[in-house]
C-alpha cells in the first residue's frame, strides 16, 4: 500500500499506476496481496479501478466544508466508546488477526456451504414466508442437539447468537434492571447491556467458574432476575463450570426466582470429542439456552437457537415478531443442509484439531518470547487463550503497540464491565493459521519483555 501511495502521488491524478503484474515483479508480492492492497486504497478514495481498462489515480475532489452534526448530542446524549465496541472492528489489510472469533478461511467449510447453498436454492418454499419461530426441521434438529427434554416447539430460530442474546436480555430484563455476568465475560454480552440500558454486576471466576459464595446476595441486593453465563469454555476465560457450581448455581437461581441465560457457543468446540452437557439440561424450566451455528461455520451463516420452557417462550417469539417477522428461509434451509451433511461431523472434528493444535503453538511462543506473561488455564476448548500481563505493562499499550507493527489484539479490558481487574490480552486461536499466530504472538512478547523491563527499572 504505501508503495502504491508513493507510485499514485508521483503519477498524479487520472494517472494509470503499473499493472498488477509489474507490482507483483516489483514487490515480490502475489496477486491477491496486491489486489487486496488496491482494493484498500480505493476504499480510501485514492485509486480508481476500471475493470478491463486498469487502476488510476483518483481524481482530486474539493474539500467539503465540515459539517457541524454536534447538535445530535443534545438529543442522544454522550456517548462513551467501550473497548468492547472496539472489538467488533474488522483486521486491516495485511495486518495478522490474534483478536477474531471467527474461523479464518483455511477452517471454513466453503465447499460444504457451497453444496449446500446449491441443493436449497430451487426450493420454492424457502423463498416465501416461514413461521416465526423458524423451519420445523431446523427447531428439531436444535431440540435434538440440546437435549433436556426439548421439543420443537420450545425452539426459536433466530439471524445470530448476538441477536439470540439481545431478544433473551431484553424479554428477562426491564430496562435498567441489573444482569449478573461473569468477570471476564463476552465482550458482546456486555455492549448490548450497555445498549438495552442494563446494569451489570460482575462476579469473579475461580478454576471451577463463576465464583457462587455471594451470588445470592449479589442477586437479592441488585434485584437482578438474570444470571449471563458460559458454562463451555468461557469467552475469554476458557473456564468450565464444574458439576458442582452448576448444582449451585441453579439452586441460587431458584431460591432468588432469577433464569439462567447458557450461552452455549463453544459447543462445537470442545477438543475432547464429547463437549460438557449443556446446563438446560439439569434446569430446563429454570434455563434460557442459547446455541450458535456461526462460530463453527462461515461468518455470514447468521443462524442460532434459542431454546426455552415455559411463558418466556411466548415473550421471546413476540419480541422476534417485532423485530423480523421471520427468518429467511434460505438461511435457515441452509443451515439445516450443512448440520446434516454427511460431512458435518467431520468438519467438526477437523476444527477442533485445528484449534488444539493452534493453541500449543501460541502456549510455546508465549512460552519462548513473553516468560514473564502467565496463561491462568490452558483451555480445553473454545479458541481463545487469556494472557495476564506482567506488573507494569499496560494491556491498551501493549495492544497499541502492536497494532503499530500489524499485529491485532484486543485488550482485556474490553472483557469486564468497567473497572481495573488488571492487564490482560485474549489471543483467539481462529481468526489465523499457526504461522501467522506464532509471528503475532513473538512479535507481542517482544514488544511486552521490552514494557516489562522498562517498568521493572522504574519501579
Amino acid at each position: 500500500m504505501a508503495y502504491l501511495r508513493d507510485e499514485a502521488a508521483a503519477i498524479g491524478p487520472g494517472g494509470r499506476i503499473p499493472s498488477v503484474r509489474d507490482v507483483c515483479a516489483t514487490m515480490g508480492a502475489s496477486p491477491v496481496t496486491v489486489q487486496r492492497a488496491i482494493t484498500e486504497l480505493s476504499r480510501q478514495g485514492v485509486l480508481e479501478p476500471r475493470p478491463g481498462v486498469g487502476t488510476f489515480v483518483a481524481e482530486s475532489r474539493a474539500i467539503a466544508p465540515p459539517r457541524d452534526d454536534s447538535w445530535q448530542l443534545g438529543v442522544l446524549g454522550a456517548w462513551d466508546e467501550s473497548p468492547g465496541t472496539r472489538a467488533f472492528e474488522m483486521a486491516r489489510p495485511g495486518q495478522l488477526e490474534l483478536s477474531s472469533g471467527y474461523l479464518d478461511a483455511t477452517m471454513q467449510p466453503v465447499e460444504l456451504v457451497a453444496r449446500a447453498a446449491r441443493r436449497v436454492a430451487g426450493n420454492a418454499r424457502l423463498w416465501g414466508r416461514l413461521p416465526v419461530e423458524g423451519l420445523a426441521d431446523l427447531r428439531h434438529w436444535f431440540a435434538r442437539d440440546v437435549g433436556g427434554g426439548a421439543t420443537e416447539e420450545q425452539v426459536l430460530v433466530v439471524p445470530g447468537g448476538q441477536a439470540a442474546l439481545a431478544t433473551t436480555l431484553r424479554a428477562l430484563s426491564p430496562y435498567g434492571g441489573a444482569v449478573v455476568v461473569e468477570a471476564p465475560t463476552y465482550f458482546g454480552a456486555l455492549t448490548l447491556t450497555r445498549t438495552l440500558g442494563l446494569r451489570v454486576v460482575p462476579i469473579p471466576v475461580d478454576d471451577e467458574g463463576i465464583v457462587t459464595a455471594g451470588l445470592e446476595a449479589a442477586i437479592r441486593s441488585s434485584g437482578a432476575r438474570v444470571i449471563y453465563l458460559q458454562p463451555a469454555f468461557s469467552n475469554p476465560s476458557g473456564v468450565v463450570l464444574s458439576a458442582a457450581r452448576r448444582r449451585e448455581v441453579l439452586a441460587i437461581a431458584e431460591k432468588t426466582a432469577a433464569f439462567v441465560i447458557e450461552d452455549d457457543y463453544a459447543r462445537d468446540l470442545a477438543y475432547a470429542s464429547v463437549p460438557p452437557s449443556p446446563l438446560f439440561r439439569e434446569g430446563p424450566g429454570r434455563v434460557v439456552y442459547l446455541r450458535s451455528l456461526t462460530k463453527t461455520t462461515v461468518p455470514g451463516l447468521r443462524i442460532a437457537a434459542i431454546v426455552a420452557h415455559g411463558p418466556v417462550l411466548a415473550r421471546l417469539r413476540a419480541l422476534r415478531a417485532a423485530e423480523d417477522m421471520f427468518l429467511s428461509g434460505m438461511l435457515q434451509g441452509l443451515a439445516l443442509e450443512v448440520v446434516t451433511s454427511p460431512a458435518w461431523e467431520a468438519h467438526k472434528k477437523s476444527v477442533r484439531a485445528t484449534l488444539r493444535t493452534r493453541r500449543d503453538v501460541v502456549l510455546k511462543a508465549l512460552a519462548d518470547h513473553f516468560p514473564s506473561a502467565r496463561v491462568l488455564r490452558v483451555p480445553e476448548g473454545g479458541f481463545s487463550v487469556w494472557v495476564s500481563l506482567p506488573h507494569g505493562v499496560s494491556e491498551r499499550a501493549l495492544a497499541d503497540a502492536a497494532f503499530e507493527r500489524g499485529v491485532r489484539v484486543t485488550e482485556g479490558a474490553a472483557w469486564y464491565p468497567p473497572g481495573k481487574y488488571g492487564d490482560h490480552v485474549r489471543i483467539a486461536l481462529s481468526g489465523a493459521i499457526a504461522a501467522d499466530l506464532d509471528r503475532g504472538v513473538t512479535t507481542l512478547g517482544r514488544i511486552g519483555e521490552k514494557m516489562a523491563k522498562v517498568a521493572a527499572r522504574a519501579g
